[in-house]
């Protein structure tokens, strides 16, 4: 591994830490790493602070750096929720989102209705149209679909005009990124979940509160659904949307 090179070792070690490969409570050192990676002492200590950035590991003098348990982690942040997609608890990553999804994106329909610019509500309701008509043509598995997902799902928080929601279109990207990369879509997405995208944006645009935070609440029910039927990543029958 050349000189400079930290990204390869943080990619390598968040994968086996998120993937439980190294287990909360391992400790490992700075000179078995730099030896397993045949890089320097500073790459080495480099990949070790952005890994602590992330709460994944704490650096102690005489200790080693030690592993830390989940709940010390920054579950949010991308890095680790890809790495996690990365591995065996890929179910339960998503699983745990979607939980986290049905807890903000209702709330944030409602606030959308009430704060949305106009400008705003026009645009959601044309993402969700081009949604509709890109899974209606049977490309629900293609860029184009994924960036008007990620568009209408970014836009929904953004006009709750809450920063705190707003800063949840991180994490619901990377969940809705992540289904290109593993392959958990369908090319058809069922009629259910693009009328409920629809639906929701309509109703922001009419300023109908109650209607949209049930419509949204409606489409991700139907998404949390289909991902407590996925099987785990070594047995991961055909595909679901988690769009």
């Amino acid at each position: 591994m050349r000189e400079g090179s930290h990204s390869r070792v943080v990619q390598e070690l968040g994968r086996r830490i998120a993937g439980l490969t190294l287990p909360a409570g391992t400790v490992l050192t700075l000179a078995g790493l730099e030896e397993e990676f045949g890089t320097s002492r500073t790459v080495v200590r480099e990949a070790v602070r952005v890994l602590e950035t992330h709460g994944l590991v704490r650096s102690r003098r005489r200790v080693g750096i030690t592993v830390q348990p989940r709940t010390e982690w920054d579950n949010l942040n991308a890095s680790v929720i890809q790495w996690t997609l990365d591995g065996p608890r890929r179910r339960d990553q998503l699983i745990e989102l979607m939980d986290l999804r049905e807890a903000v994106e209702p709330v944030a329909a409602r606030l959308a209705a009430q704060r949305a610019t106009a400008a705003q509500r026009a645009e959601l309701l044309r993402s969700a149209t081009a949604l509709s008509d890109l899974g209606a043509a049977g490309l629900g598995d293609s860029d184009e679909y994924l960036a008007a997902d990620i568009a209408y799902h970014s836009l929904l928080l953004t006009a709750s005009g809450n920063a705190l929601l707003a800063q949840m279109a991180g994490p619901v990207t990377e969940i809705l990124r992540g289904r290109t990369s593993y392959g958990l879509t369908p090319s058809d997405p069922r009629p259910g979940t693009l009328e409920a995208h629809v639906a929701t944006a309509a109703a922001v645009a009419a300023g109908d509160v109650d209607v949209a935070e049930r419509e949204a609440r409606h489409h991700l029910s139907l998404v949390a659904d289909e991902v407590s039927a996925l099987q785990q990543p070594s047995t991961v029958p055909g595909s679901i949307p988690i769009a």
